[in-house]
């Protein structure tokens, strides 16, 4: 019982300093809404320090995709926070996913709203029967890479490779 009450004492501490953060949900995208695209943009360019090139055409793909769902986070003012995507699919060795492209936005970040994601995007990933969830982080980004961890993604030692089939940055 002692530790189901310090859990409560501990969340209603963090709903006392982060409130905003509580009032948020966590939505899965089915259709486009208003201003999403605009906030991915945004977003996209917080990722990856320069303009990206996503269209309203590249969104409606993402949403119709049966392989990648999408999650925003949607402020009480109706403002997206935030976004993470999941992507899943099977391979001979099982059930796999990756999460990809996780962004709070600059305006709500220390707050625990990357965490929530997170959360969020392995409750759905297990929801899914993935076998293994997975991830890469740029190692410039710090509070993100100490994140992960404290959410049970254990540090992996192997090398990424990608190549650019279309002229792109990966």
């Amino acid at each position: 019982m002692g530790r189901l009450k310090h859990f409560f004492i501990a969340l209603a501490i963090l709903q006392w300093d982060y409130p905003e953060i509580y009032n948020m949900q966590i939505k899965k995208v089915t259709s486009t809404l208003p201003g999403l695209w605009e906030a991915m943009v945004r977003f996209l360019r917080q990722l990856t320090g320069r303009e990206c090139v996503f269209t309203e055409l590249d969104l409606e793909v993402l949403i119709a995709s049966e392989n990648s769902h999408l999650f925003v986070a949607v402020a009480h003012d109706g403002g997206f926070a935030g976004m993470i995507t999941v992507c899943i699919y099977q391979a001979p060795t099982g059930r796999k996913a990756w999460i990809e492209d996780v962004v709070v936005d600059k305006a709500y970040r220390g707050q625990g709203l990357g965490k929530r994601l997170a959360e969020h995007a392995i409750a759905f990933a297990r929801t899914q029967r993935v076998d293994l969830l997975s991830l890469t982080s740029n190692p410039t980004r710090i509070e993100a890479n100490k994140l992960y961890p404290k959410t049970g993604f254990l540090r992996k030692e192997t090398n990424v490779y990608v190549m650019s089939l279309n002229g792109t940055q990966g």
